[in-house]
């Protein structure tokens, strides 16, 4: 897994919204607590990455219960929410996708680098590798104030 981000992270701390959680939700199913992303900050047209970005809140449905007194952004949420990204990214510039659920179908080489703790941006950017028929992966990195917090290769497939 790539330990050097593939774009610079303070190109991002200050890029405006490009697209809202509405925006998002027009191409994937999430709802309500498992709908990760609050917005976009960059998507390549030509297919090279997509940026998005969750907002870490105190008041957000995991706080309380995921570590009391001490809040941490859970790393599985932190991959959720990636993959929601790489949905998001891949249902946008392919309308011409087999039909069917797209699903989560696994991770590799995952590495959590750093703690997310409210209150934080976590900046996740998603560059796509392979595409088949029935199958798709893409290279993940979070980022919070410009750090690497975790990695990993989302693996998803058309059910």
């Amino acid at each position: 897994m790539a330990e050097e981000p593939f774009l610079d992270p303070s190109t991002f701390e200050s890029a405006r919204v490009i697209g809202t959680r509405e925006t998002i939700l027009e191409f994937i199913p999430h709802r309500g607590r498992f709908a990760l992303l609050d917005g976009l900050l960059a998507a390549d047209p030509t297919g090279v990455h997509a940026v998005g970005f969750k907002e870490i809140r105190a008041d957000d449905w995991w706080a309380p219960d995921h570590i009391p007194g001490r809040p941490i952004f859970p790393g599985v949420l932190m991959c959720e929410a990636a993959a929601q990204l790489c949905s998001y990214d891949l249902v946008s510039k392919h309308p011409d996708r087999p039909e069917g659920f797209l699903g989560f179908a696994g991770m590799n080489e995952t590495r959590f680098r750093g703690i997310v703790t409210p209150p934080s941006r976590l900046v996740i950017v998603a560059r796509p590798g392979r595409l088949r028929a029935r199958m798709f992966t893409y290279t993940t990195q979070g980022f919070v104030a410009g750090k690497l917090v975790f990695a990993t290769e989302i693996l998803g497939t058309f059910f």
